[in-house]
């Protein structure tokens, strides 16, 4: 294993990518009301922007990559960055509810797409043993994402309008287009990997293996959003920060994601997914139980979040090359659709999370919304310590040729 190894120019230009789908995805959280308002529209429905761009994603990517299989990945990586542009100009342009959400929904199912085939490209372009911190890198465009485009999108949409934030997103073109030319550049041309029939690639729907896999990203990835949904109402009403820390400590998570976003990815890498998985959900476990314990106090909180943000999206690169050494064994001639289908998980367990955090609020018991997250890493453990228990007592077969 070389730990050594430099990282590959084209896991770089993926990362580039990346970060200009992450902005146009996350941009629109903070401005929310500004849509409502200005396009005529209750506030619940305008959030449907952010609830069926996941539902989108979710749906449409298996069944888009399903359909791409058979493409050589390069080409198939350049067509899906024009379609994210296509969308996200579409989106900028809005003059209505449907033309937004129709932008929305084009620019969500490029995103799925190119993340389930990116991270299997960005694994492949990876030195032997590096595979985590690959993906790791590329995901990392999404965090920085979180870290600088929700804040910065949310403090000159509110004080400009929404309409600004989002013609920024669609100067984003112009980086997109960089992002473009050097996945061109720099991502080599790949042998297409083995893939199936459509109807072998949806027998993977069919191993106990990929569904226990997809089980874990959804009830880990999904376990922090029942709270992190309503942070900002937690750290008002009830930590008792002001409007402006709030925005300010959602910077400090951001910046937490990103740093447990690369910090997974190098022990996912030393010590294997399934251990870095197994400690950091233990280590969520623990700090959803202190969030729920200590949310009344501001010091312990701001520390909390911190860690919060590490651990929840520093699990990432390990559920993603967990999948994808899953799907290696168990379907390798539907590995991308295998990715296609944990990218849909890490989506719906966002909108588990989400539902079981409003149902709570809904009957006035935000503060306990952590608690819904604490379940859900419990439930988590089962099919972990499954695919635990089945890797240890496999014996390797050798490759054939």
């Amino acid at each position: 294993m070389n730990h050594g190894a430099r990282t590959h120019p084209g896991v770089w230009a993926l990362a580039v990518t990346a970060f200009a789908i992450g902005v146009a995805e996350f941009i629109v959280v903070g401005v929310l009301p500004s849509i409502a308002h200005d396009l005529g529209v209750p506030l619940a429905r305008a959030g449907g922007l952010v609830g069926l761009y996941a539902l989108a994603l979710a749906v449409g990517t298996p069944i888009v990559v399903l359909g791409l299989a058979h493409l050589p990945r390069k080409p198939v990586l350049l067509w899906l960055v024009a379609v994210f542009l296509a969308g996200n100009v579409l989106s900028a342009l809005s003059t209505s509810y449907a033309m937004l959400l129709v932008g929305r929904i084009v620019t969500a199912i490029a995103h799925g797409s190119f993340f389930a085939i990116g991270a299997t490209v960005a694994a492949r372009l990876a030195p032997e043993g590096q595979a985590s911190r690959a993906i790791a890198m590329m995901f990392a465009g999404l965090t920085l994402a979180m870290v600088i485009g929700v804040p910065l999108g949310s403090l000159i949409g509110n004080g400009l309008g929404w309409r600004v934030p989002l013609h920024a997103v669609a100067a984003l073109a112009a980086l997109a287009a960089l992002a473009l030319l050097a996945t061109a550049l720099w991502v080599p041309k790949l042998s297409m990997p083995p893939a199936g029939k459509a109807a072998t690639q949806l027998a993977a729907l069919r191993q106990p293996a990929i569904l226990s896999m997809m089980a874990v990203t959804l009830l880990g990835f999904g376990a922090s959003f029942a709270a992190f949904t309503f942070v900002t109402p937690i750290l008002t009403g009830i930590t008792g920060f002001t409007t402006n820390i709030a925005s300010l400590l959602l910077v400090v998570f951001g910046a937490a994601t990103l740093v447990g976003n690369l910090t997974g990815g190098r022990l996912a890498a030393s010590l294997g997914w399934q251990t870095a998985l197994r400690r950091m959900l233990v280590a969520l476990l623990v700090t959803l139980v202190a969030l729920a314990l200590l949310m009344p106090y501001k010091l312990p909180m701001v520390a909390l979040l911190f860690v919060w943000g590490a651990l929840a999206f520093g699990m990432s690169p390990g559920f993603q090359a967990g999948m994808l050494t899953t799907a290696e064994r168990d379907a390798p001639r539907a590995v991308d659709f295998a990715s296609a289908l944990n990218i849909s998980a890490f989506n719906l367990g966002i909108t588990l999370g989400e539902t079981l955090g409003s149902a709570m609020v809904a009957r006035d018991h935000m503060a306990l919304t952590p608690w819904a997250g604490v379940a859900l890493v419990v439930l988590a453990q089962a099919p972990l310590a499954w695919l635990v228990r089945r890797s240890s007592r496999s014996i390797p077969v050798p490759a054939a040729g």
